[in-house]
């Protein structure tokens, strides 16, 4: 237990150190994460010397994992786990998203855009000893497809929204994609499409849509989410829920000579103070979640390795548009208005964030610069409010997160932020506070008023980001605003389902056009967010996707 302990030791001087300094209760807010049984792993997570071999790397982060599951959840702290755990059949490179082969060594397009096929790597075992072979692929995307597959799980509450995002719905729906999947051989498969899909390469080398063993899918059934079993670099070994979870070695890794490391263990400290705390005495090797406030004293500390991802992300306000008070345009428009979004920026980024217009990163094909944002302005603001039948002021919950985030590393001060930018107009702000799992399931469930939230791209194409957050098919999962707008969804789908790019730049263009006015959201920023490590960690390349191999990391001795 001595790591467990020492880690406490860590994180209580960090409070004491954040009391010492601030007056007022300024801090990040702890976060707590997934729900379900705590099994009793503590003692195997902590005791990470136990492992053969002495590369140990510890990767601290500010909350737990919701699923371990790949397709199960949009949660970003889920897939920096299960990439180490499994693989997809493509894959992006280290730090882009250039597309490369995976499990599947090769692969050819019809030239009609609608026939797909892969070519596997042969000798490839789960790591339970079954073999990867193409009647796997098979499985899994049809588990993922057919609500009524024996490995869907449906029953149980598992939904795969990112699958019906991705792929214009699941079987049976008008614009499901996938027609039918045809085994050629043991290590030929092809995936015939009903019409074309601009982006389906870089889909099938996302996180969400790894293989997994079909035996362990008939072992484990609902419980794969706890249990799971890939062909990644290293093996499940435990979960003790909101503490740590523990991946070792796979010893017949596809890839000689990986993985370099023996075991990771992913601990949970949720004050980001307390996790550089621990970097700086050794107790851990990586820590996401950095402030970027500290980042200057990291780069200047000979000890620390200062890091930086590209900017791939939206932190956001977003608004359930179905129910009072935000069923009302103006009003979003009043609140909008009111948010302070250079002072955000200014305040908790230190340089390293740019102020939002659109929900679309700047870099992204079809990002419009045209589109305008809505200014600071509280006499608008209030002009607004009026407008909207609220001359008296109102009451509102605003839902703040319980963890950083790579794209709102300092949750609780935002929403202060805001709650202070709307009293000005007479809008008083209750702060609500939920853990992790719970926070992420009611808001998808739509009890929010207003909620505070992010997104980061996993596969380089906007439709992740406009469809996910805003497409009507996604309300109630990733679409927490509720929105639903007919003239926006048919320009997404038309975008989907393009591959002329240029065509389909256009109809994101418009998309966004439409949906600043309808103000489902206030994008806040775009942040490049920051994370550190210790010198002795070597070949560690953050991804922007925030889901990077830790394949070829080892520590230096």
């Amino acid at each position: 237990m001595k790591l467990k302990y020492s880690l406490f030791i860590v994180w209580m001087l960090a409070v004491f150190l954040v009391l010492a300094a601030c007056s007022g209760d300024g801090g990040q807010n702890g976060g707590e994460a997934d729900e379900g049984d705590e099994t009793d792993t503590t003692e195997d997570a902590a005791d990470a010397g136990d492992a053969e071999g002495d590369q140990v790397l510890i990767f601290a982060r500010g909350g737990d994992s919701e699923s371990l599951d790949p397709a199960s959840t949009t949660d970003g702290e889920s897939s920096r786990i299960t990439k180490q755990i499994y693989e997809s059949l493509l894959d992006f490179d280290k730090d882009s998203f250039e597309i490369l082969p995976g499990l599947a060594h090769d692969w050819e397009v019809a030239d009609d855009g609608l026939s797909y096929t892969f070519y596997l790597e042969e000798g490839v075992t789960f790591h339970d000893g079954t073999d990867f072979n193409a009647d796997a692929v098979k499985v899994n995307f049809e588990r993922w497809a057919d609500p009524d597959h024996e490995y869907a799980f449906a029953d149980d509450g598992y939904v795969y929204s990112m699958y019906g995002t991705m792929f214009g719905g699941f079987q049976g729906d008008e614009n499901h994609v996938i027609e039918e999947i045809n085994v050629v051989n043991d290590h030929e498969i092809e995936f015939v499409l009903s019409q074309p899909l601009g982006f389906f390469l870089q889909n099938m080398a996302m996180t969400y849509f790894p293989i997994t063993s079909p035996a362990a899918l008939e072992e484990y059934g609902a419980a794969i989410n706890e249990n799971p079993v890939g062909t990644g670099p290293f093996e499940f070994v435990s979960w003790a829920k909101d503490d740590s979870i523990v991946l070792d070695k796979f010893e017949d890794y596809r890839i000689d000579g990986l993985p370099k490391l023996d075991r990771v263990v992913f601990e949970v400290i949720p004050d980001n103070a307390a996790r550089l705390i621990a970097l700086r005495s050794g107790e851990i090797d990586i820590m996401d979640g950095l402030n970027p406030d500290d980042a200057a004293g990291v780069e200047a500390d000979e000890g620390l390795e200062l890091y930086e991802r590209e900017e791939n992300n939206i932190g956001y306000v977003g608004f359930n548009v179905q129910n009072e008070p935000f069923d009302n345009k103006e009003l979003r428009h009043a609140v909008s208005h009111a948010i302070d979004k250079e002072a955000i920026a200014d305040a908790l980024y230190a340089g390293y964030a740019t102020p939002a217009s659109v929900p679309l990163p700047p870099s992204y094909m079809g990002y419009n610069d045209e589109v305008e944002s809505f200014e600071y302005d509280p006499d608008r603001a209030a002009e607004l409010l009026e407008d909207a039948g609220y001359a008296d002021g109102l009451g509102i919950e605003l839902w703040t997160m319980p963890v950083a985030r790579p794209y709102m590393p300092d949750p609780e001060t935002v929403s202060e932020i805001i709650q202070n930018n709307l009293e000005q107009i007479g809008i008083t702000v209750t702060i609500v506070r939920e853990e992790w799992a719970p926070y992420l399931e009611k808001t998808m469930n739509g009890e929010h008023q207003m909620y505070m939230l992010g997104w980061s791209g996993t596969n380089g194409d906007p439709d992740y980001f406009l469809s996910s957050l805003l497409h009507g098919d996604n309300v109630g999962s990733s679409n927490r605003e509720f929105y639903a707008n007919d003239e926006v969804d048919e320009l997404l789908n038309q975008a989907k389902l393009s591959v002329d790019q240029d065509e389909r730049a256009s109809f994101y263009q418009q998309a966004q056009e439409i949906i600043a006015d309808d103000a489902p959201m206030v994008p806040l920023v775009h942040s490049r967010p920051v994370l550190a490590t210790t010198s002795a960690v070597e070949n560690y390349v953050p991804h922007p996707s925030t889901s990077e191999s830790l394949a070829e990391v080892e520590l230096a001795n």
